[in-house]
């Protein structure tokens, strides 16, 4: 009996030190594994807010290189861009104030959107309305494909002179002048039809944001529109000079120049130089808005309290024509008013 009772007696104690040999470790490597866990989230959560600070510093100076680079900025109000522009109680400054006031309270123009200042202003402020606001082609674009210009210049009507084309800034003149042309032609197309085809007006304004914060991007579409105007203007030239049909009275005045008496000379003197030395002039605006199809109502602020304060590019055109305004306080730089009822 006293053996049976010290049989069972070891059996247990033999049992309770095997557990609590293996509890002990058991408990070493829980302690152990809940030290790597504890170690592994402080790292994750150390390395969530790198990662997280480390993507916010990108976002900002993604966002500080994209506003830098905008070359149309965002909308700013009227009466305070004027009070900060035209301080003091000189005549000019007066009349500034007074005109931005007129188109204030008058115009409905409350906000702004400022442009860049260079030698592209006038196309500029045009092409990012048009794109802005989803504006289709005009309608002879949609019966010519564009792409084709350059090469019927060339070749069909015998322009060979257009290897004189100079590209604004660029200053390129030679015999790859074509195949330039034809790229700008292809990124004017292409983006024109991508953006006119968004629907969201939201998106819209985002793709308008990112190309024209692309000064490589946005020199080929202005090069395309120019070569657009003298395309139009080699047509009305051959139309006159063969006495087909008639064409718009704005190529009267500008053949009457004598620096643009035919398309050869209105490229050398005028063209060429948009972009680089000048900007669009009026009779150039005038064109601008015939072959774009579209009526440019441009504010002259330096002619208030003139008939010339609000006019009209072309001013003969179409009920059809989409709308858009400029802003001008010299002729020179052009900004987009925004209206507000």
């Amino acid at each position: 009996m006293e053996k049976g009772r010290h049989e069972v007696w070891s059996w247990t104690t033999a049992t309770k030190e095997s557990l609590c040999f293996m509890w002990q470790k058991v408990k070493v490597q829980l302690m152990l594994s809940m030290s790597f866990l504890a170690a592994v989230f402080w790292y994750c959560r150390r390395l969530y807010s790198f990662l997280a600070q480390l993507l916010k510093w990108w976002s900002n100076y993604l966002q500080r290189k994209l506003i830098r680079n905008l070359s149309v900025l965002t909308e700013v109000d009227l009466l305070g861009y004027s009070a900060r522009e035209w301080k003091g109680e000189t005549k000019q400054a007066k009349h500034m104030r007074e005109a931005y006031e007129e188109l204030f309270w008058s115009c409905h123009i409350k906000y702004l959107r400022l442009v860049r200042r260079d030698n592209y202003s006038a196309v500029r402020a045009v092409l990012f309305q048009i794109f802005s606001q989803g504006i289709p082609f005009p309608s002879w674009m949609k019966e010519r494909d564009i792409l084709k210009l350059p090469e019927k210049l060339l070749y069909s009507q015998g322009c060979n002179w257009i290897q004189q084309y100079s590209f604004g800034p660029e200053r390129y003149t030679g015999p790859n002048a074509f195949g330039k042309l034809r790229k700008c032609m292809e990124a004017l197309k292409t983006n024109w039809a991508e953006i006119s085809a968004t629907k969201d007006h939201e998106k819209r304004g985002n793709m308008c944001n990112t190309l024209f914060s692309d000064e490589s991007k946005e020199h080929k579409l202005y090069e395309a529109i120019k070569f657009i105007m003298l395309y139009e203007v080699v047509e009305a030239y051959e139309q006159i000079k063969n006495r087909e049909e008639p064409v718009h009275n704005l190529f009267s005045l500008l053949f009457a120049r004598d620096t643009s008496s035919d398309p050869l000379s209105f490229m050398m003197n005028h063209l060429n130089s948009i972009g680089d030395s000048i900007c669009l002039d009026q009779v150039e605006l005038f064109l601008l808005g015939y072959v774009l199809e579209v009526k440019i109502r441009v504010y002259r602020l330096h002619r208030f309290n003139t008939e010339e304060f609000q006019v009209n590019y072309p001013d003969e055109y179409r009920r059809e024509w989409n709308e858009i305004s400029l802003l001008t306080e010299d002729d020179h730089y052009y900004h987009i008013p925004l209206f507000r009822t």
